[in-house]
């Protein structure tokens, strides 16, 4: 990734009506038997968008033009707000200190955040890198921290805690968060006649960094 703006968001109003979410990458080869062997070549996935389904007015389409030409098309990543997804809680939950592990720390004080999904016995992390800022909570061993405590990296989804801890305790945190995304598309073609409910595609793309 080259260039990313922080701010302003990809705009609330249109990526509500949006569709999309999560990629994965899967080879599968299929043995002179039948069997299948299927290899997960991602670690995270990668999540597309189509925000074209979230414009519904001629104003959002101006809103649209106007972050399409700010973004240069393809140039410039930002931050997207996937409503499906944008909680370390369920997206009807309260965001709370203790939602999601994210270290049992070794004498560190810098900690990467990372929501859990949990179905079952089955549990599988994801990393995430664009916290929303001001709505990070940690706790230490079930306690919870005061923001003097700790600082958020919001850029980097990285915390710094105060004080180093010993291996074995266990650090959580909860959190609202955004998908960096960049369009995937450098030509924004819509008809003002037939603008509604995707009239056109419009397509965004997760930015991966090499480990994710």
């Amino acid at each position: 990734m080259t260039v990313f703006i922080e701010a302003p968001r990809f705009p609330d109003a249109i990526s509500y009506g949006s569709a999309g979410g999560p990629t994965w990458n899967t080879n599968i080869v299929i043995t002179d038997s039948g069997a299948e062997i299927r290899n997960q070549r991602w670690s995270y996935p990668r999540h597309e968008y189509d925000v074209a389904y979230g414009v519904k007015a001629s104003t959002d389409l101006e809103t649209l033009l106007k972050f399409f030409h700010v973004v240069a098309g393809q140039a410039i990543g930002f931050r997207y707000k996937d409503h499906m997804d944008f909680k370390s809680c369920d997206v009807d939950g309260t965001v709370s200190s203790s939602d999601c592990v994210i270290s049992t720390a070794s004498n560190t004080t810098a900690v990467q955040l990372y929501k859990t999904y949990t179905q079952g016995s089955y549990t599988r992390s994801r990393k995430i890198l664009k916290p929303v800022v001001g709505t990070v909570l940690v706790s230490v061993n079930g306690s919870a921290l005061t923001t003097s405590n700790f600082t958020v990296y919001s850029t980097l989804g990285v915390v710094n805690i105060s004080a180093g801890y010993s291996t074995g305790v266990v650090i959580k945190a909860g959190f609202e968060f955004d998908v960096p995304v960049r369009f995937n598309t450098d030509t924004l073609s819509v008809n003002m006649e037939d603008y509604k409910v995707g009239a056109a595609q419009c397509p965004l793309i997760e930015l991966k960094w090499a480990d994710t």
